[in-house]
């Protein structure tokens, strides 16, 4: 199970570094809980995504790369990942590692929540 699970989040970032929302969000419940890093907060279904990461990709130009993962007590996910941040003129904004923490109900995403690395 933590393999299919896994295969679904590499479909998701794969789908958000590519800019495919709708690819993205085929990895979600409808309504899924999703945790706003950039401006803080959280977002709940489909359409809050889509707005939240056509706001988002207008002012910076993330890309996320998942590179471990480790199942909690709790039966979530954790995904630690290597998130490179710029503007929209290059510059570098953020380059370092983040954990996104997703529970799933049905094989989709039912929640993500953000957790800082430690000596990041």
């Amino acid at each position: 199970m933590v393999n299919q699970l896994e295969n679904t989040i590499h479909k998701a970032y794969t789908a958000f570094n590519d800019r495919n929302i709708e690819n993205a969000l085929s990895t979600m419940q409808k309504d899924v809980q999703w945790s706003k890093a950039w401006e803080g907060g959280y977002i709940s279904g489909h359409n809050e995504i889509k707005e939240y990461w056509t706001r988002q990709w207008m002012e910076i130009n993330p890309k996320v790369e998942p590179v471990g993962f480790d199942e909690r007590e709790n039966g979530s996910l954790e995904v630690k990942v290597h998130q490179n941040v710029k503007d929209l003129q290059g510059g570098l904004i953020f380059d370092g590692m983040v954990k996104h923490i997703y529970t799933f109900q049905d094989g989709l995403i039912k929640t993500m929540d953000i957790e800082l690395v430690e000596n990041n």
